[in-house]
């Protein structure tokens, strides 16, 4: 028996033999050619893209119903990489100077490529190295007559095992069969990623070198939740992890059933539950794990998944179908939170917030970029307004560190507000307005902010890393990051009070909100709404459902006696597993 530890990218537990899918480099072979045989070998690459260009574009054709939005944009990017003239010009280019065949001066190209890429810092932009190979590979088995192995259509349930999965396999793979990946490659944004998220599936990516220490039908356990994958365990690791299933199931078709009942305590408070996303393709999701709208919709990832930026009418389109997917319950849209550990594609190193800067987390970023670059902000601003009339928006600032920012922030919200006027472009008039308190000079001034906002939402995961001076992506530090410090309890606390005493309620959006673990603790300090993955959701319902504000409170009373996260955790902890069967294994 061995365990790897990888990314959890998508929450579950699988239990199978796997199926290893592995494509490696197709063979080929390299020879020199003649000089008056270059035109010949570029034109066997004209035939070989065509060739490619309709086999994806069969792919769409087969596939149009099953195909989300953000899978066709991906095949559609392939195919746009496959009829750049630019490209074409360096294979021919590379022919008529190596005198090589068109397979190894293709393959050369190609790598040369990846090989940068993959030098990127920008983790969004390393992970879109499966794309170009992807796009290379499919040429070279069109040059060599050589069919792709398919994992379309599966006899039986596997565990599907791969060093990466190009994106058109993971558009094509049967999405019932495969009950769980495990990957070498991918992360978080990974399409893979996203795909197996909005399929349910569980998923563990970034192993390394699972692959190579597996063969076809060996046992395994996929444990989505924890990002761990166990090689072969043991009679007793099964019998655990199919118990652990197995309840996980049962509780999933009783968590169900709650998706029409709301998250109303014992003793008539009532909670609101919402679904952060990042796509579009994530408000199905959203809509059946019964959520009561969308509490953080993250726009910058419309700004990250292209080598450009979004014009106003693509942001328009993204936001409006969003809108209008969720009827009348709300969507928050955060207005754009670039920096620090995300940067815009392609973008030059001075146009890109926190290159360059000895302290990104603490630099150029979110709000601060924004209001420096301020047609890149109305462009949003506008695509944000016009969508409200179709449906319930509020638009929510990220990092606001001080009335000031703020203010400025909603003069030039008034100000396009004025030029849609002139233009007598329709939106609503009456968009509240609200801010993340990620700060704690936001935090400390809740009561000022108040004057100039609708509502708060609480972003835990940097109020976490600027108030206890930790830096989260810091492994050597990792152990400070206590969500649960007496300094968290009493700062989130007193967030809440001054927000209810201004007459407004206080959404958490971090990543805190959506684990059960925590979810007495924010009840009993008054939190109004819950933001979370959509995953969650039904989870933190029941445990809402099943206490009462003032069962809450009496935790929260006796949290704030103690003086350690390590004290407080334990209690915690303890109080869960026991009144409301929570097993952190």
């Amino acid at each position: 028996m061995k365990t790897f530890s990888g990314i959890s990218a998508s929450p579950g537990i699988a239990i199978g033999k796997s199926y290893l899918h592995i494509e490696e480099l197709t063979k080929f072979p390299s020879y020199a050619i003649e000089k008056h045989q270059a035109s010949s070998e570029y034109q066997r690459f004209r035939l070989a893209v065509e060739r490619a260009i309709a086999e994806i574009e069969q792919l769409k054709e087969s596939a149009f119903k099953e195909l989300r939005a953000d899978e066709v944009n991906m095949l559609d990017t392939h195919l746009l990489m496959l009829s750049d003239p630019d490209f074409a010009e360096k294979i021919e280019k590379g022919i008529r100077e190596s005198l090589l065949n068109v397979e190894s001066v293709l393959s050369t190209i190609m790598q040369d490529l990846i090989g940068k890429l993959k030098l990127v810092k920008d983790e969004y932009l390393r992970e879109r190295t499966a794309d170009f190979h992807d796009v290379g590979k499919r040429v070279l088995n069109q040059l060599l007559h050589v069919q792709r192995k398919s994992i379309a259509q599966l006899e039986s349930d596997i565990l599907l095992v791969c060093k990466d999965l190009m994106p058109s396999d993971a558009i094509s793979m049967d999405k019932i069969k495969v009950k769980g990946i495990a990957m070498d490659a991918g992360g978080k944004t990974s399409h893979t990623a996203i795909l197996a998220r909005a399929f349910e599936i569980p998923a563990v990516l970034g192993l390394n070198e699972l692959s190579s220490q597996i063969q076809n039908g060996t046992m395994l356990i996929i444990d989505g939740n924890k990002g761990k994958v166990i090689l072969e365990p043991d009679d007793a690791t099964i019998a655990f992890y199919t118990s652990l299933q197995k309840t996980h199931q049962k509780r999933e078709v009783q968590l169900l059933r709650l998706n029409d009942l709301s998250a109303e305590t014992k003793d008539g408070k009532l909670i609101k539950l919402l679904g952060n996303i990042e796509i579009p393709e994530e408000v199905d999701a959203v809509l059946s794990h019964g959520a009561d709208g969308v509490g953080l919709f993250r726009s910058e990832f419309l700004f990250l998944r292209s080598a450009s930026l979004p014009n106003e009418e693509e942001q328009f389109e993204a936001y409006s179908r969003v809108l209008k997917a969720m009827g009348k319950l709300p969507v928050t849209i955060r207005t754009l939170d670039i920096g620090g550990d995300k940067l815009f594609r392609g973008a030059r190193a001075e146009n890109n917030p926190g290159v360059g800067e000895k302290n990104p987390i603490l630099g150029w970023r979110a709000i601060r970029f924004c209001l420096s670059q301020t047609e890149l902000f109305c462009t949003q601003l506008r695509a944000i307004l016009r969508a409200s009339v179709y449906g319930n928006l509020k638009i929510m600032f990220p990092l606001i560190s001080g009335i000031q920012e703020l203010k400025q922030a909603l003069e030039i919200l008034e100000q396009v507000k004025a030029d849609l006027r002139k233009q007598r472009k329709p939106f609503n008039e009456d968009v509240p307005v609200g801010i993340m308190i990620e700060v704690p000079s936001a935090a400390l001034t809740v009561d000022i902010l108040a004057k100039k906002s609708a509502f708060f939402s609480i972003g835990t995961n940097d109020l976490i890393q600027y108030t206890l001076a930790v830096d989260r992506g810091n492994e050597h530090v990792a152990y400070l990051y206590e969500p649960l410090h007496p300094a968290l309890i009493r700062l989130t606390k007193r967030i809440i009070d001054d927000a209810h005493k201004a007459g407004l309620s206080v959404s958490m959006c971090g990543e805190m909100a959506g684990d059960p673990l925590y979810a007495l603790v924010l009840l009993g300090l008054g939190l109004d709404e819950f933001s979370m993955s959509s995953f969650g959701i039904p989870e933190v319902k029941r445990i809402i459902r099943s206490t009462s504000i003032t069962e809450a409170e009496e935790v929260i009373a006796t949290i704030m006696d103690m003086s350690t996260a390590s004290e407080i955790g334990a209690f915690v902890k303890s109080v869960m597993e026991e009144r409301f069967e929570i097993n952190y294994y």
